[in-house]
């Protein structure tokens, strides 16, 4: 008769999964923490060139639908 707990494998079994995943959770974290920075930064440097952020018609606070076509360059 063996002394090993069938139970007890199936936790450790469980446990080696879990463990996987998380691993495979943080390497997804890394790589979206990665493209997120990559991001803002593309943002950041679109930022100090959009004529939208710069045009005067975005000061008005009464939606107008040409504001938008006004801002852009012709």
């Amino acid at each position: 008769m063996s002394c090993a707990d069938p139970a007890a494998g199936g936790s450790q079994q469980e446990y080696e999964s879990l463990e996987q995943e998380n691993t495979s959770l943080k390497r997804e974290i890394e790589k979206l923490s990665d493209e997120m920075k990559h991001l803002s930064e593309v943002l950041k440097d679109h930022e100090k060139i959009c004529p939208l952020l710069h045009c005067t018609m975005n000061f008005v606070t009464i939606p107008r639908p040409d504001a938008l076509t006004s801002c852009l360059p012709r």
